[in-house]
């Protein structure tokens, strides 16, 4: 069965596509921007917009039921590699036991302008 997830307490989507939907189970978050969903602003540093991402990420999950540690694969994207180091130091707050599979890209660009996009898979326990 397939369940479309949403939530006010990330960016709503901006195109022809869910926040999320989940399957059996199994969870899939749409690639989320660092996008304030209560101000439509956006952080300036690459620590910060992967703050965002994540709280974001986070909020779907929780409309979902699941929370990080239901999480066993993401996807960042970044517009510049060179940031790797500074969203990795982020992305460990968020993840501190049974880290999921990851994919790390640099990409030529990222909606809004923004330094780095977050989608993730989570499985029901």
């Amino acid at each position: 069965m397939k369940k479309v997830i949403a939530t006010q307490n990330a960016p709503k989507a901006v195109g022809p596509y869910s926040q999320a939907i989940e399957v059996n189970g199994t969870l899939y978050v749409s690639g989320q921007i660092p996008v304030n969903p209560a101000d439509g602003t956006v952080p300036e540093s690459i620590e910060d917009q992967s703050r965002q991402a994540f709280k974001n990420v986070g909020a779907i999950l929780a409309e979902a039921g699941m929370s990080y540690s239901d999480v066993v694969k993401t996807t960042v994207l970044l517009n510049d590699i060179a940031d790797f180091s500074a969203m990795n130091s982020v992305y460990a707050e968020f993840f501190t036991e049974d880290k999921p599979a990851r994919a790390c890209f640099q990409v030529a660009a990222l909606p809004m302008g923004v330094k780095v996009e977050i989608e993730a898979v989570a499985v029901r326990k």
